[in-house]
């Protein structure tokens, strides 16, 4: 296992750092690394320059900078020129810190669980604790290059940070409920607060997701095998429910969590430690292949399990992403309620005081990938279908986004495969805890539809339809793909419900063996919510259909340039941008229309109304794209 750097000393002064532990371990896995790469050119020409390299580099000892640091100044002679060694290694060592390694900074807290430190208190605690590690260790090197004479010159300290790539606060494991049956689980100290890196890259070995994440015939958790000090743990909270996720230290898996930690928000401390965690995910097992891909409800201690082995081709933050939410979505189906696969918004609508005309005041987002809809009743007898979300952030396709997106997206992100040509990723925050767990009255469902192109002339969001035939596009969740998943750019793929994790039904609408229990308990659920959508669109309360976003329409292998040209589009290349910003038009529309209407059955004298809309669709089905084009309009803020 590569090594990563986990640092629990509290150092203060640059004598301390150099004599901790967590310096010495460094040292050696940048030695091991160094070796590692120099051994790879053993063959070459320089063989005998290289041997003579390792043997140096073996021989450096954590003693030398201690040494230099308290040493008497000048240095002069062959001493001199040993320690501007030692010094121009460390400073290798310095900017590899710095840009490849991972680090941990650990802080435990045991004090949250009786209340004398609150939330707030440890987070200041952690982030304080990160700041004056990096200042540290900038202060550290800066004299140990001025003490062998390679401070001179222009200082280029200014615009360094060595910031770890997570400062983390931490409980002892063994305050969190789990049944007897994970008792290895319980050892693994959890995470309840942290201050992360952002700005960051990671390059993981896979760039697309190949396996399903199917339910299992058996338990993949294998507690006797589980070795706790190889895992760090994070309690989300997903939805409704506390997910606890152990994320292997290995490389590859353990840059994961810092994107998990920009998408969810942590569950609260009480609800691991007071009751007992709805679900639990291990990321990255070595213990695990392939058969162990999945996952299973453990009905005997009524509690989700899922897990990714530690495979190469299973390095990939949507194994990450995509596992927790299908135990939040069939947790969702077990009590009852719908798990939409959507982005949705909550629009604020105000009302000009002199000609009564509607503007877009703000718009809120409630999920950017998936939600949950669930009935409740308004004050009356009447069930009202409200929304609630899953994520804070958006793991976002940067592909299709524009230069001025990516700009408001920096400084906040989380990046993954930026290099990879195809695919490239980020995480970032796009919305509020207290939005995304605070319910809103769904008035607009619309499937997303990215391949049809609409006539000039006409809308691209068809909302007024029948509730029967838009269950139909529901349930094809047909879409062109963009080439992130197995199926080829351009080709038609078949979701059934747009696949809400887990996959229901294969391309033809037949249920998957894996699936039949809980399949047969969404088709329920469906019944129930489409005969309440029924009566609130028959008496005018919603509104339901097909948005056209036209985002693949460009490379659907049915879009003639005849059918290109009643479209109103020229450059079959431009389509992915002008469809989009088309569909945003028109998706502005209707919320003043709806919100119109809103008013009007509230009285007409409101002063503002909330249009609440959820977008049913895959990956690139236009759900960010068109969210850009509207932001470009709405936005609160100025670039």
């Amino acid at each position: 296992m590569e090594e990563i750097l986990e640092i629990r000393d509290g150092c203060k002064t640059p004598s301390q750092l150099l004599k901790s532990k967590a310096f010495a371990q460094y040292l050696e896995i940048y030695k091991r690394e160094f070796i590692k790469e120099l051994k790879k050119r053993e063959d070459k020409d320089l063989k005998e320059e290289v041997l003579h390299k390792i043997h140096y580099i073996e021989n450096i000892d954590p003693k030398v900078f201690v040494s230099i640091l308290e040493g008497e100044t000048p240095f002069s002679g062959d001493e001199l020129r040993d320690y501007k060694d030692s010094v121009q290694f460390l400073d290798g060592a310095f900017h590899h810190y710095r840009t490849k390694s991972y680090t941990r900074l650990v802080r435990l807290h045991n004090e949250i669980i009786d209340n004398s430190l609150n939330a707030e208190e440890i987070k200041d605690k952690v982030s304080a604790k990160a700041d004056k590690l990096s200042d540290l260790i900038l202060e550290t090197r800066r004299i140990l290059l001025v003490k062998v004479g390679l401070g001179a010159g222009v200082r280029r300290t200014q615009g360094l940070e060595c910031h770890p790539n997570v400062a983390v606060g931490e409980v002892s494991g063994h305050f969190v409920k789990l049944p007897s049956e994970y008792s290895n689980l319980n050892q693994v100290p959890v995470t309840t607060a942290a201050d992360m890196r952002t700005g960051v890259y990671y390059t993981t070995h896979a760039n697309k997701r190949a396996f399903p994440f199917f339910a299992l015939d058996h338990n993949p958790i294998k507690n006797d095998l589980f070795n706790p000090d190889e895992y760090v743990a994070i309690p989300f909270e997903i939805g409704a429910w506390n997910i606890l996720c152990y994320i292997h230290k290995t490389r590859g898996y353990i840059e994961i969590e810092p994107g998990l930690l920009n998408l969810f928000p942590f569950s609260k401390v009480e609800n691991i430690t007071t009751k007992q965690p709805d679900g639990i995910f291990v990321l990255g097992c070595p213990n695990s292949d392939m058969k162990d891909l999945g996952y299973y409800h453990d009905e005997e201690n009524d509690i989700l399990v899922g897990l990714i082995p530690g495979l190469d081709e299973c390095q990939y933050f949507g194994y990450g992403k995509k596992p927790m939410l299908t135990l939040h979505n069939v947790l969702c189906i077990l009590k009852g309620d719908l798990p939409l696969h959507c982005g949705a918004t909550r629009y604020v609508v105000r009302f000009d005081e002199k000609t009564g005309d509607p503007y877009i005041f703000d718009s809120l987002i409630k999920a950017d990938d998936m939600g949950r809809a669930i009935l409740e009743k308004n004050g009356s007898d009447e069930e009202v279908p409200y929304f609630y979300g899953t994520e804070t952030g958006a793991f976002a396709c940067l592909d299709g986004f524009s230069e001025y997106a990516k700009m408001q997206m920096e400084g906040r992100e989380i990046g993954y495969n930026k290099h990879s040509g195809t695919n490239a990723r980020q995480i970032v925050p796009v919305t509020e805890y207290s939005e995304i767990s605070t319910g809103s009255e769904l008035d607009i469902l619309l499937y997303l539809n990215n391949y049809d192109i609409i006539p000039k002339g006409e809308s691209c969001m068809k909302a007024d339809m029948k509730p029967d035939d838009a269950l139909e596009h529901f349930r094809s969740g047909a879409r062109v793909a963009a080439g992130s998943t197995q199926t080829h750019r351009g080709e038609v793929e078949i979701s059934y419900w747009a696949n809400p994790f887990p996959l229901l039904k294969d391309k033809e609408w037949k249920v998957l063996p894996e699936h039949t229990d809980i399949c047969e308990k969404f088709e329920k659920i469906e019944k129930r919510f489409f005969d309440n959508f029924k009566k609130r669109v028959k008496s005018g309360k919603m509104k339901i259909g097909v948005a056209h976003s036209m985002l693949m329409a460009g490379v659907y292998k049915e879009s003639t340039d005849d059918v290109l040209t009643k479209g109103g589009f020229t450059e079959r290349d431009l389509v992915e941008h002008h469809g989009p910003e088309r569909a945003a038009h028109d998706m502005i529309d209707l919320i003043k229309q709806t919100a119109i209407e809103k008013r009007k059955r509230l009285g007409g004298n409101t002063k503002e109304v909330d249009v609440t809309i959820a977008t049913i669709g895959d990956s690139r089905t236009g759900k960010s794209e068109m969210a850009e084009k509207m932001e470009g309009v709405l936005s609160m803020s100025l670039i």
